[in-house]
This record gives structure tokens, sequence and C-alpha cells, in this order.
């Protein structure tokens, strides 16, 4: 029987206060969920996230760490180009 890879995404809410946060994970649903709860990252317990802006899936971990690393580089200006882009995507 073949092992079923896991997929990971990396992601970013929109919270109350119009702050963005990135994240990983591999089953989108239920962490966004956490946050929401006050069970997901210090940040989003106090920011309160409203919404999933943004999402990409990766084949490995690995993969989705290094753009989350990328993701968490960028200015604000350029996260909100990079959700703008993909609400604008028709796939």
């Amino acid at each position: 029987m073949e092992k079923v890879k896991k997929k990971w995404f990396v992601y970013i809410l929109r919270c109350e206060d119009n702050s963005l946060y990135t994240g990983i994970t591999t089953d989108l649903t239920k962490r966004f969920e956490a946050h929401i709860s006050g069970r997901g990252a210090k940040y989003t317990r106090a920011k309160k996230p409203i919404r999933i802006e943004f999402f990409s899936t990766f084949d490995s971990k690995s993969l989705a760490l290094k753009e989350e690393i990328r993701i968490k580089k960028l200015t604000k200006i350029k996260k909100e180009l990079l959700c703008q882009s993909y609400q604008l995507s028709p796939f």
C-alpha cells in the first residue's frame, strides 16, 4: 500500500484590525477554526482572524516553510498585493 503524502498549506489570515497573519498547516479548515476559537497562535488570540485571504499548497513541509518565511519577509503592501492577485485568479 502506497503512503499518501500530506499536502501542506501556507496561508494568510486577515484579522479584525486589518493586520495579516501568515502560517502553515496540513489541515487549513481545522487550523482556521483553531485560530477563531483562540487555540491558534498567540498573535491571532489577540487580533481575532476574520477570513482566509490567501493559501497555497505544497508537497512537503520544507517547501511550505520556505514559502512561509518568504511571505513573512514581505512588506504589508506586498502581502496585500499577493492576497489581491490570489482573489483575482480565475482558478
